[in-house]
C-alpha cells in the first residue's frame, strides 16, 4: 500500500513557495529602509538601492583616497629630506682660506694715529737686521721732516674765558655813557670787549652789564677789575656776574 503522504503535493511545490517568500521579503525590505531578509533565514543587510547610504559611502571612499595620497606625498618628502641630510653628513666642507688683511702700523704696542697718514720709516728693508743704506736714510729723514712740519701747522688751542662784569655807578646822576666808555678804554693784550646793556637797580639807579673775552694766559681777572676801578670818579664797584670757559 502506498504511503499517505505520497498523495500530497506540498513538498513537490517547495520552489514555488520559496520564490513567493523571496518576493514578499523584497517587498517588505523596500518599505523598511532597504532591509532585506534573505530566504527564510535570519541574515540581514543594507540594501544597495538606498541613495543616501550610497552617497555617504562614496564620500568616505573619496576622503580615504585623498588621505592615502597625502600620506604618500609626505613619505616621499621625508625620504628626500633624509637623503639630503645623509649627503650633508658624509660630505666634507673645505675650510675657507683666510683673507689677507692689510697690517696696520703699530707704535709702542698701539695702532698708529690716523692723523699720521704716511709711514715714517717705510717698508723698504726686508729685515731689521739689514744695514740701512744711504737712500733709505735719506727717505727716513725726509719723512720725519714732513711729519714734524705737518704737526707744526696745527694751531695750538688757546684757553679763553667769557666774563660778564656788573659795573655800578655812584648815583642816578652818573653819566652811564661816559661810564661805559671808561670801561671800554681799558686795553690789554688778550682782552676783547663785547656787548653791554643797562640794568635797573633801585631808586632810578642803573648798572652797566658788559661782556668780554680774555685769554687766560695773558689776562688775570684781578688785574682787569683793578684797571676798571681806576675810573673812580664814575665807578663805585665792579663785580663778576658770570665766568665761563670758552
Amino acid at each position: 500500500m502506498a504511503h499517505p503522504l505520497m498523495q500530497e503535493s506540498i513538498w513537490f511545490d517547495r520552489p514555488k513557495f520559496e520564490e513567493a517568500e523571496y518576493k514578499y521579503q523584497e517587498h517588505v525590505a523596500a518599505q523598511h529602509s532597504g532591509l532585506v531578509v534573505q530566504g527564510v533565514g535570519l541574515s540581514v543587510g543594507v540594501g544597495v538601492d538606498n541613495a543616501e547610504v550610497l552617497a555617504r559611502l562614496s564620500a568616505v571612499e573619496k576622503e580615504n583616497a585623498e588621505l592615502r595620497q597625502i600620506t604618500s606625498d609626505l613619505q616621499a618628502a621625508v625620504a628626500k629630506l633624509t637623503e639630503r641630510l645623509s649627503a650633508l653628513n658624509t660630505s666634507t666642507i673645505p675650510a675657507s682660506k683666510p683673507s689677507a688683511v692689510e697690517a696696520k702700523p703699530v707704535q709702542n704696542g698701539k695702532p698708529a694715529d690716523k692723523d699720521d697718514d704716511f709711514d715714517l720709516f717705510g717698508s723698504d728693508s726686508d729685515s731689521d737686521e739689514e744695514e740701512e743704506t744711504e737712500e733709505q736714510k735719506r727717505i727716513r729723514e725726509e719723512r720725519l721732516a714732513a711729519y714734524h712740519a705737518k704737526k707744526a701747522k696745527k694751531p695750538a688751542l688757546i684757553p679763553k674765558s667769557n666774563i660778564i662784569f656788573d659795573v655800578k655807578p655812584w648815583d642816578d646822576e652818573t653819566d652811564m655813557k661816559a661810564l661805559e666808555n671808561a670801561v671800554r678804554s681799558v686795553e690789554m693784550d688778550g682782552l676783547v670787549w663785547g656787548a653791554s646793556k643797562l640794568v635797573p637797580l633801585a631808586y632810578g639807579i642803573k648798572k652797566l652789564q658788559i661782556t668780554c673775552v680774555v685769554e687766560d694766559d695773558k689776562v688775570g681777572t684781578d688785574d682787569l677789575e683793578e684797571a676798571i676801578c681806576e675810573h673812580e670818579d664814575l665807578i663805585q664797584s665792579v663785580d663778576i656776574a658770570a665766568f665761563n670757559k670758552v
